[in-house]
């Protein structure tokens, strides 16, 4: 992904079933990207955990190594918590982390965590902790919210997750985006968030047609359709492991994702 143009890898995300993972694999996988030669500055980690502890353990961890660049999603167990609850949490795990350098992007994905992040809680958070609160990755697949984020918070860095919004955000004042069609055709994004005012047809269509492959059939977990398609992409199935409770995809799933990639072609 980085050869192929990406400004960074964000590890233990949603699409890399990051809280599925233990602390200490989380915490072990980090050093050994960055013993790999992978440079601090290109790596977003994700330091969503069940726990406000193991959130700042994470936390903790990351920054020690350098990894200064760090996003949050709110717990996601205890169905729509209030802002209150949830300023609170976020302001502890910034406290407890206490490192003046971090830099922390709150992760809006109300589908995954129940929450939405309001424009006053993120004002609130802005306006306890300005050095750290630096960006919202925004998932929610609204384009209409992401164009307010830009227009509301212009020192913030909006970075969108829907990929069909992208152009239209960074075009609006957005910083970029954060994706998981970037595992699959990172020249095509790189493309796209380079030039937004000038997508071309065919990148265009062919982002519409891979983000088509996650519901070609109904119902398919996105991660095992985005793994799906690596595996096609590098002939290895090994790629199609997920960990439980996700399930690999079905036969005719798998082969209906499959076929799709294929009749695709090169994209990049």
């Amino acid at each position: 992904m980085l050869d192929a143009g990406c400004d960074g890898v964000t590890l233990f995300g949603t699409t890399g079933e990051g809280p599925a993972f233990t602390l200490s694999e989380r915490t072990a996988f980090l050093e050994a990207a960055l013993e790999s030669g992978i440079a601090a500055d290109r790596l977003i980690v994700t330091i969503t955990a069940l726990a406000l502890g193991d959130v700042i353990a994470l936390g903790r961890h990351a920054a020690a190594l350098g990894v200064k660049r760090q996003m949050l999603m709110p717990a996601f167990y205890f169905n729509q918590p209030s802002d209150n609850g949830v300023v609170g949490m976020v302001s502890a795990a910034v406290q407890g982390i206490a490192d003046p350098q971090l830099q922390l992007l709150l992760y809006h994905f109300p589908a995954m965590s129940t929450y939405a992040f309001s424009h006053a809680a993120i004002a609130r958070l802005l306006a306890l902790h300005p050095q750290q609160v630096i960006g919202v990755k925004d998932s929610g697949g609204d384009l209409s919210h992401a164009l307010a984020l830009v227009k509301a918070f212009p020192t913030l860095s909006i970075l969108v997750g829907t990929e069909p919004h992208v152009a239209q955000v960074m075009c609006a004042g957005g910083a970029g985006s954060i994706n998981g069609l970037s595992n699959i055709a990172p020249a095509l994004m790189r493309r796209i968030v380079d030039k937004p005012h000038s997508v071309s047809a065919s990148d265009d269509a062919n982002m519409a047609g891979l983000l088509a492959l996650l519901s070609v059939r109904p119902g398919m977990p996105f991660v095992s359709v985005y793994k799906t398609m690596l595996a096609e992409q590098n002939g290895d199935d090994f790629w199609c492991n997920v960990r439980l409770p996700l399930c690999p995809l079905d036969n005719t799933e798998a082969q209906a994702v499959r076929q799709g990639y294929r009749a695709l072609g090169n994209f990049d």
